[in-house]
C-alpha cells in the first residue's frame, strides 16, 4: 500500500498494489501528483529498498538510478530520514493508523473484482474524506480548504514519469518469454531474439528486433501461461497443422473456433483456416470475426465464404455526388411499365 500525503494540507492518497518494486513506485507517484494537482519541491522517504541503493554515514545515500531519474523528471528534491526514524515521516506513519480505522475496515467488509476496482475506490474515498476532516493545525478549515489553497504553491505537473524497469529476455523457440515465474507469448518472428522487457505497476512492454514493440497485461500469479493466438498467425503460413493441437489456438474468439471445428472435418481444413487467420492482420480480428459469424449463421462454414464475406464488408459504399444545377423539374417521372404495351400495339414490324 502506498501512502502519500502533502506536508501543509495534510492531503492524503492511498494506492494497493500487488507487490512493492521500483514501478509501483514510480506509479504512486504519478496518481499521488495527479490527483494533488502538482509536485512539491521536497519529498520526505523511508530508506527503502526501491529507493536507496545503500545507506552511508549520517545523511550520506546511494540513491537507486531509476528513482533518482523520477526526482529529475518531476524536479523535486528527495529526503531520506535518518536510520530507525520513521517520527521524522510521522504525518505519513500516524496516516497509516487512522486509515486503518477509517478506510480499511469498510474496504475489508466489501469485496473486489480487481485492483483497479479498489483503486478507484480509495481515490474516490480519499478525496471525499478531505471535505470531511478538520485540520490539525487550522481547527476551522478543513484539510480541502488548505490544500485549496497549497495547490497554488505545487510545481506545475509536467506528463507522468515513463516508470518502468527494463531487463532483456530471450524468447523460447515456442515464442514465450519468463517473467517472474509466468510465461507470455510475443510475436513467433522473435524466436531465439534478445528482447528488451519493460515491467510496468500493471503491463509489460516488450521491445523487439526492429524497435516493433508488444504490450501485455501483467499477471502476479506464478506458473501460468499467458497464449495471445494472434502471435502464432505467421506460423501458420510453415506449419498449419499446428491449429489441431495448439494451445494458443484454443483462445481464439468463439466463431473462429466453432469455423475451426468445421473445417478440419475435411482434408485440408487446417490449410483453409490458415488462410482465414491470415487475413487477421490485414483486416482486424473484428471484422474477421464478423465475417466468420455471418458464415455460420449462412450455413456456408467454407474459407471462401468467409474471405468472400469479409471482401464485402470491407467494400467502401459508393459515394453519390449531389450536383448543383440551376434547372428544376417540374414532372417528377413516374416508373410505369405498361407504357412499353403501346410500343407493341403500333403494328409495326422490324
Amino acid at each position: 500500500m502506498a501512502h502519500a500525503k502533502l506536508a501543509a494540507s495534510r492531503a492524503y492518497l492511498l494506492v494497493a498494489y500487488y507487490a512493492q518494486a521500483h514501478e509501483m513506485l514510480f506509479d504512486a507517484h504519478a496518481r499521488a501528483f495527479a490527483v494533488f494537482g502538482g509536485v512539491p519541491r521536497r519529498g520526505i522517504y523511508d530508506n527503502m529498498k526501491t529507493a536507496v541503493d545503500k545507506v552511508g554515514k549520517g545523511k550520506a545515500r546511494n540513491v537507486n538510478a531509476r528513482f533518482h531519474a523520477m526526482t529529475g523528471h518531476y524536479l523535486f528534491e528527495s529526503d531520506f530520514c535518518n536510520v530507525a526514524s520513521g517520527w521524522e515521516k510521522g504525518q505519513v506513519e500516524k496516516n497509516v493508523q487512522d486509515r486503518r480505522r477509517h478506510i480499511w475496515r469498510e474496504a475489508g467488509e466489501r469485496r473486489w473484482t480487481d485492483l483497479d476496482e479498489l483503486n478507484t475506490w480509495l481515490r474516490q474515498v480519499c478525496v471525499d474524506s478531505w471535505q470531511e476532516l478538520a485540520h490539525p493545525e487550522w481547527g476551522e478549515l478543513t484539510v480541502a480548504d488548505v490544500w485549496q489553497q497549497e495547490r497554488g504553491h505545487l510545481m506545475a505537473l509536467p506528463k507522468p514519469f515513463d516508470g518502468y524497469v527494463e531487463q532483456p529476455a530471450r524468447v523460447t523457440t515456442t515464442a514465450l518469454i519468463h517473467f517472474q515465474r509466468n510465461r507470455y507469448s510475443v510475436p513467433c518472428e522473435w524466436v531465439n531474439a534478445v528482447v528488451s522487457l519493460r515491467a510496468y505497476a500493471s503491463k509489460l512492454r516488450l521491445i523487439g528486433p526492429g524497435g516493433a514493440a508488444v504490450e501485455l497485461t501483467r499477471s502476479f500469479d506464478r506458473d501460468q501461461t499467458f497464449y495471445d493466438w494472434q502471435h502464432y498467425i505467421g506460423l501458420l503460413e510453415r506449419k498449419p497443422g499446428a491449429l489441431r493441437n495448439g494451445a494458443p489456438f484454443k483462445e481464439m474468439p468463439g466463431p473462429l473456433q466453432e469455423l475451426q471445428r468445421q473445417l478440419l472435418k475435411n482434408p485440408g481444413g487446417d490449410r483453409v483456416m490458415a488462410q482465414v487467420l491470415s487475413a487477421v492482420p490485414l483486416h482486424g480480428v473484428e471484422a474477421v470475426v464478423v465475417a466468420a459469424e455471418l458464415a455460420l449463421q449462412a450455413g456456408r462454414g467454407s474459407g471462401e465464404h468467409v474471405l468472400n464475406t469479409l471482401a464485402r464488408l470491407k467494400e467502401s459504399p459508393v459515394r453519390v455526388t449531389d450536383i448543383n444545377t440551376p434547372l428544376k423539374l417540374q414532372t417528377p417521372p413516374v416508373a410505369n411499365t405498361a407504357r412499353y404495351d403501346g410500343l407493341r400495339r403500333t403494328g409495326v414490324m422490324a
